[in-house]
């Protein structure tokens, strides 16, 4: 069974260091850096995330793998290549020039599709990918993700939009390993905790 988590971890794909924050692009102090695409040099956990997330995309009966840009292309490719699905990619914005798209691939109206993202976070650029979808005809029944921070302001918002979201694993679990090797100390725990209710607050305390 895929311990995606410890995974994560183990190849350095997140970082956690609640004592000295990073800096989002966004600004906002986190005690978390994640970058999944470090996971894509990894092959064997490359294919036990590939088979797990499409054992899990294949549960919604999908017709059409889509992947969010950039990220999550590469996963969505490996998806529909175990599944024997088309595959296409969605962009957070219409393209500038050319045809103007903002869905790439084959046509997906009509299609029941599963959006692979990597990481989720506030779940907004996910909503976008959805709705972009949405406006092609395309059914999305869900969307799949590697990673959730598992914000609260996530789950209000896939709510909102009427879709359901499916991760491999959660902050909390990820917390838990790292005590559990102890990259975290107990102390750090609640700091975690308090961060994940409350993201702006945190950051402005970690200044």
């Amino acid at each position: 069974m895929l311990d995606l988590a410890a995974g994560l971890l183990d190849a350095g794909a997140v970082r956690l260091s609640p004592r000295s924050p990073f800096t989002w692009a966004s600004g906002l102090r986190s005690p978390i850096y994640c970058d999944n695409r470090q996971l894509l040099g990894f092959p064997e956990l490359r294919g036990r995330i590939r088979r797990a997330l499409a054992e899990a995309a294949a549960l919604a009966d999908p017709t059409l793998i889509a992947g969010t840009s950039t990220a999550g292309i590469a996963w969505a490719a490996l998806v529909a290549d175990e599944l024997d699905l088309p595959m296409a990619y969605v962009r957070p914005e219409p393209k500038k020039h050319g045809m103007g798209r903002q869905v790439e691939g084959p046509h997906t109206d009509g299609h029941r599709v599963v959006l692979i993202e990597d990481l989720i976070s506030t779940g907004g650029s996910s909503i976008k990918c959805v709705e972009a979808l949405r406006h092609e005809d395309a059914q999305v029944v869900e969307v799949l993700a590697l990673f959730s921070y598992d914000l609260p302001q996530a789950a209000a918002a896939f709510r909102e939009a009427g879709v359901d979201l499916k991760v491999l694993a959660t902050f909390p679990e990820l917390a838990a390993r790292a005590r559990e090797k102890g990259i975290l100390e107990e102390r750090d725990m609640e700091s975690l905790k308090e961060w994940r209710a409350d993201t702006v607050a945190w950051s402005k305390r970690h200044e």
